[in-house]
């Protein structure tokens, strides 16, 4: 049924583009290409990354850039992108690759560009990871070796409204009712493996969590963009898959009206999205539907939602991979022409981890996961990051 209803959506959305428009009448809408990629452009050490995207030569940096010029997308999110005061590093990426011809691609121009600081890094005091030793990146507000590693960037050709932004950085897990946090298996007491000391300044996000809202024509779509933790690296707790799971179900309830009233930004702000606001979620959600590690149904809190349309991007390459790589990908009962995410062959396999979903109210009308097949021209992008960009293009009436 919803795979019928996304082809007469899209037939609706094509006849109205090509339509001829009287001069003066208003327009019926507009096109506009959506994406998310992980671009593995993170460092190992602050600084590094303003450092390689200050000249125009770095290699991954390129790969990374003609990716995005051969996509073409109108609004990206770009996760594992290291935070950089001021725009700073954003301006650099910008500047030095993406306004330049990569590998004959054509050069791609976005006026308008978003980072805020990330939960990555900033150090807690607490021996979060109980390793017995204070510091490092398990001990962090979310894993990093520094502050602003593996931050969030977002690219726009349609204005950001700066002022209307929110933020979710600060937001305590301890503050969604019913959270599931993780639990000791040494002790009777549940959902204990943090103390209370530990629980009054352990933040939800391990990035952040940003409502921008997008001006379209006359209309706003609010761009919804998150990075959970990975559900993995922790031990029979679970931590990271709690968190994960967690987080996905902070954006689930952000968008649903009544469940998101505990909610609170970064100034004090309190409330969801409210139900007349049309969205698309776009993030690395690290949580495929059925395959990987993660709390069973995670992501279909967000994917399954009211208000959520869920247009299923694939590719042909993701089915090639999966055949080709074998190991983990043998057992998998997600179809591989979902997948986003390549890993390790032996454990987890190719996942389906990155999402664009669209709200009821706007018309996803063509999508693709940016996989080429082996031994086409293309190719040699599949190494520019372990995931791979996903696109939807969605008319906005």
């Amino acid at each position: 049924m919803r795979k019928a209803l996304f082809s007469l959506l899209s037939v609706a959305a094509l006849l109205l583009t090509v339509m001829p428009v009287e001069a003066g009448a208003a327009s019926f809408g507009t096109n506009v290409r959506f994406a998310t990629f992980n671009a593995s452009l993170n460092r190992a050490h602050a600084g590094e990354l303003l450092a390689d995207l200050s000249t125009p030569d770095n290699a991954q940096a390129r790969e990374a850039a003609e990716v995005i010029q051969r996509n073409r997308p109108d609004v990206l999110l770009v996760n594992e992108f290291d935070y950089v005061p001021g725009n700073a590093a954003a301006n650099a990426f910008r500047a030095n690759y993406l306004q330049r011809g990569q590998h004959g691609a054509r050069p791609i121009d976005f006026p308008y560009a978003y980072t805020a600081p990330s939960n990555t890094g900033v150090p807690t005091g607490y021996d979060l990871d109980r390793n017995g030793v204070v510091g490092g990146g398990n001990d962090a507000q979310g894993f990093g070796e520094f502050e602003g590693q593996y931050g969030m960037l977002v690219l726009s050709k349609y204005p950001i409204d700066i002022a209307g932004a929110r933020t979710f950085q600060h937001f305590r897990w301890q503050d969604m009712p019913g959270a599931m946090l993780p639990d000791d298996p040494a002790t009777p007491a549940p959902r204990d493996w943090y103390s209370a000391p530990e629980l009054t300044l352990l933040r939800l996000s391990s990035k952040s969590h940003w409502d921008l809202p997008i001006r379209v024509g006359k209309g706003t779509v609010h761009f919804l963009v998150s990075h959970p933790t990975p559900p993995s690296f922790d031990g029979p707790e679970d931590r990271n898959g709690t968190r994960n799971h967690d987080e996905i179900r902070f954006m689930a309830d952000y968008v649903t009206p009544g469940r998101g009233g505990y909610i609170y930004d970064d100034a004090g702000k309190r409330g969801g999205l409210p139900a007349t606001e049309r969205f698309v979620v776009a993030g690395d959600n690290n949580s495929d539907p059925i395959d990987g590690d993660s709390v069973p149904g995670a992501i279909d809190q967000l994917r399954l939602s009211p208000r959520v349309l869920d247009p299923h991007p694939g590719s042909a390459g993701g089915v090639v991979a999966s055949r080709q790589q074998g190991g983990a990908n043998a057992g998998h009962r997600t179809d591989p022409f979902f997948d986003t995410g390549d890993f390790a062959d032996k454990a987890p396999g190719n996942l389906r981890t990155d999402y664009v979903l669209p709200s009821r109210g706007l018309i996803p009308w063509w999508g693709e996961v940016f996989w080429p097949l082996p031994g086409s021209d293309l190719a040699r992008l599949n190494d520019a990051s372990d995931h791979h960009l996903v696109r939807e293009d969605v008319f906005v009436p």
